[in-house]
């Protein structure tokens, strides 16, 4: 799997829900499994089957994010160059269609937020973004068709 990059944020909240994970919601599915088998006849019990079925997924989500982590390295935003995007920099654009500025931070995929101003460096977005200095158009293939975004401002703040 390709190494992902985050931020000291992104990369504690990860391990919160690792633990999580393991330590409240294994048992908590383990206890259903125990009761659902002293009900009785296994062929026919609905709730053994659901939660035998809730384990398999959430052992799954345990194996991907203990990969993930595996996998994660903390970026120090203070050796990274800021003169041009890249991961966990913070860019300002401008839509040179209506003049509408937007600001975002561009980061690994499972810290993406939308809401929060942080997009995913895979996105059509933060692709199109990386690698361009202040002044630049970045020239992107969106849903919405192909946009074009002046880059205002590139920081690590």
């Amino acid at each position: 799997m390709a190494i992902n990059y985050y931020s000291p944020e992104g990369l504690e909240k990860l391990k919160k829900e690792l633990e999580h994970m393991k330590s409240v919601e294994r048992p908590r599915i383990s206890n259903q499994i125990a009761e659902a088998r002293d009900k009785g006849d296994l062929s026919e019990n609905a709730e053994y089957d659901a939660a035998k079925e809730a384990q398999g997924l959430l052992e799954m989500k345990i194996a991907k994010l203990e990969d993930s982590l595996s996998n994660a390295r903390l970026l120090d935003s203070s050796k990274v160059d800021s003169s041009k995007v890249m991961v966990l920099s913070k860019v300002v654009i401008k839509n040179t269609k209506n003049g509408a500025q937007m600001t975002y931070r561009l980061v690994s995929e499972n810290e993406a937020d939308l809401k929060a101003g942080k997009i995913s460096i895979n996105s059509p977005i933060g692709k199109g973004l990386v690698g361009k200095k202040v002044g630049e158009t970045a020239e992107i293939t969106t849903p919405a068709g192909l946009m074009n975004f002046e880059i205002m401002q590139v920081s690590m703040d």
